[in-house]
Order: structure tokens, then C-alpha cells, then sequence
């Protein structure tokens, strides 16, 4: 399976590899530097790179590249999604992923590489079992550590590991029982100037903070499950009743995890929560104006929360001097990209925009 992973910083210089099998050279990541200097952009560089005798495989995250290193024919998909969970638990563990963080805890993320990865196949990759294992670093445990020179490592396996449901340990109590729910969607749309939705596709995810005593089994149900497509779960979800009744029967692990992923094409779109409203007047070679309103389409149900906006500029556009009535904008010169963030919206709010493109 997974011989070696470098990570890479965006200078290009590796300060951090692990080997599993066989210890292979870094002169194997000119490979991915060939590449990488043949194409304009970072996300035209191909997640998987045939070499004589290997294949790389690589995500870019945090401003980090994860390269992993297979010497057989693997799915890449599988590999993929293995270095998205290594860089969530790190940002479990850390808060943030970057050079500096992991530099600074290099024994943890060495302890985490060894459990997460066994002989190079995938052995626990849950949050909750790896805390049971390795200990979170803190001030305290670490001069602890400093000066009995222990380690983070648990000296007895997770009681999880040996059962039917290893995403969760035994013995859970709590003397508040909760659950929380939450339903984060991004919407790539195409809106026209009278605010009608002319093309919009949906990626959403259903995030869960689950705090329960003992081994629930909870059953979570959906209005319309028939516009879910390409859907993805976390293992505790029953497949086969989901397949049979479109119904999510699971028990789930203890903390925060994210329970499925879904997508939402345009031919099965549904209204969008909100409304958004533009009016740009903007010729090339001179400067502009744009104006932009937000509000909600209904006001019985929930509020929408955390709202991002995120629109794509003309490449002649150099600057934008905005003002927002509600949150906060920013503008990348780089990728032209303009983003505001809204927050909360509110019925009988109408968050606006304003300002001069140049």
C-alpha cells in the first residue's frame, strides 16, 4: 500500500517524511517538482504521477503538499481520502496544520503516522480512538513528559478497537446527553441580474458534535432523500437500510465527526435559502461600480448561518473598495477572487455590498 509520505512546503523543500516499508530517497519527489514547475497553477498538477517505479500520489492542504509514495497499483481515491483524514487529525489535534505546528510537535505527528498507517494499510484513523491512544498535547503533559521522558502513547489498546463498532469507545458517560447537527452547503450558482437562479449545484455535509451515554443508536431522516446524490458516510451509517428505506441508522462515535457528504445536481436543485441580488457597471480599462444585496427567500424555519459569499472577478480587475453593512470582505489580487463573509442572516435584513471595482 503506502510506502513513504513527504510533506512539502510551498518553497518546495521537504521537512517532514515517513517510511513504513522500505525507506525510499527524497530524490523521488523530483518527480513531483518536474511537474509542479511545468504548470502555471497549483491545482493543475495531477493527483497521481506515474514514475518507473513508483506512483505519487498528492493533495495540496494548508498551503501544504502531502505526497505519498506507492510502489503498487493502489485506488487512488483510497489513498487520497487517507491523506485528508491525516490532515483533519492533525488539525484535530493542533487546531492548525502548517510547518511551524507540525515542527513543533514532530514526535505526536510521528506517534499519529505509526498509528494511523500499520505495514502501510490504514488502522485507526477515528479521532476518538487516536486521543485514546495519543494523548492532545498540552503545556502540562508536556513538561510532564519532558521530565519523566514518557511519551503521548497510551499503554493500553482503546477498548473500541476490539469490538463491532471500533469508531467508539466503551464506557461513555455523560450527565448531559446532546447532539448537535449541523448542515454546511456550498452553492456554486450562476444568478442573473434580476436575482432568478439560472444554473446551481449543491456540496453539503451534515458535521455532528454527538455527546451520549453508552451505545446509542440513533435514526436521522430527510424530507426529500431522493435529491441526495453522491452520497459518502462515515462507517457507522448502515448502508443496506440506507439503500432500502433512505433512512440513516447509525451509532454514532463519541465527539465531533462528519457523518455523510452529499451532492446536489442542477437537474434535481431545489431553492436555494437565499436571495442575492447585483448590479456591476464595469468596463475594462476603467473603474466601476458593484452593488450586492443578501436576504432570506423564507422566513419560516431556521436562519441561515455563517454565510460566505465567494464571487470571481474579471482578471483586469486589480482592486475592489467595498463597504458591507454586515461582516467582512477580502479581495485576492492572485486568483481575483472576492469574498464576504455575511454571517447571520436574518428575515427583514437585507445585508448589502458597495463599493468601486478598478
Amino acid at each position: 500500500m503506502i510506502h513513504s509520505l513527504f510533506i512539502i512546503n510551498s518553497s518546495g523543500d521537504v521537512f517532514m517524511e515517513k517510511h513504513w516499508k522500505s525507506v525510499i530517497p527524497r530524490s523521488i519527489c523530483d518527480y513531483f517538482f518536474d511537474v509542479q514547475r511545468k504548470v502555471s497553477s497549483k491545482d493543475d498538477i495531477p493527483p497521481v504521477i506515474a514514475t518507473p517505479h513508483h506512483y505519487l500520489i498528492s493533495i495540496y492542504r494548508c498551503q501544504l503538499y502531502f505526497v505519498a509514495v506507492v510502489m503498487t497499483e493502489v485506488s487512488p481515491l483510497f489513498v487520497t481520502e487517507f491523506l485528508h483524514r491525516v490532515v483533519e487529525t492533525f488539525i484535530d489535534y493542533f487546531s492548525e496544520c502548517t510547518e511551524s505546528i507540525l515542527k513543533e510537535h514532530y514526535v505526536i505527528v510521528y506517534e499519529l503516522l505509526d498509528e494511523m498507517l500499520d505495514n502501510g494499510f490504514p488502522l485507526a484513523t477515528e479521532s476518538n480512538v487516536l486521543k485514546e491512544l495519543i494523548k492532545p498535547p498540552n503545556i502540562l503533559r508536556t513538561i510532564a513528559n519532558t521530565v519523566t521522558g514518557k511519551s503521548n502513547v497510551s499503554d493500553t489498546l482503546p477498548t473500541g478497537q476490539l469490538s463491532n463498532v471500533p469508531w467508539r469507545r466503551t464506557g461513555v458517560k455523560y450527565t448531559n446527553n446532546e447532539a448537535y447537527f449541523d448542515v454546511i452547503e456550498e452553492v456554486d450558482a450562476i444568478i442573473d441580474r434580476n436575482g432568478a437562479t439560472v444554473f446551481a449545484e449543491i456540496q453539503g455535509y451534515v458535521d455532528c458534535c454527538v455527546k451520549l451515554t453508552g451505545m446509542p443508536d440513533l435514526t436521522l431522516s430527510f424530507m426529500n432523500p431522493r435529491l441526495l446524490d453522491d452520497v459518502s458516510f462515515h462507517p457507522c451509517v448502515r448502508f443496506k437500510r440506507w439503500e432500502a428505506e433512505r433512512v440513516l441508522s447509525f451509532v454514532p462515535p463519541d465527539g465531533n465527526f462528519r457523518l455523510m457528504s452529499y451532492h446536489i445536481g442542477s437537474q434535481g436543485i431545489v431553492a436555494i435559502p437565499l436571495y442575492i441580488k447585483h448590479n456591476i457597471s464595469f468596463r475594462e480599462g476603467s473603474a466601476g461600480r458593484m452593488e450586492l444585496q443578501v436576504g432570506p427567500k423564507q422566513t419560516m424555519g431556521k436562519h441561515v448561518e455563517n454565510v460566505v459569499l465567494e464571487m470571481m472577478m474579471p482578471k483586469c480587475v486589480l482592486n475592489v473598495s467595498l463597504n458591507p453593512s454586515q461582516g467582512k470582505y477580502t479581495f485576492d489580487p492572485h486568483s481575483k477572487t472576492m469574498s464576504w463573509e455575511v454571517g447571520k442572516v436574518e428575515p427583514g435584513k437585507t445585508p448589502s455590498l458597495k463599493g468601486s471595482v478598478s
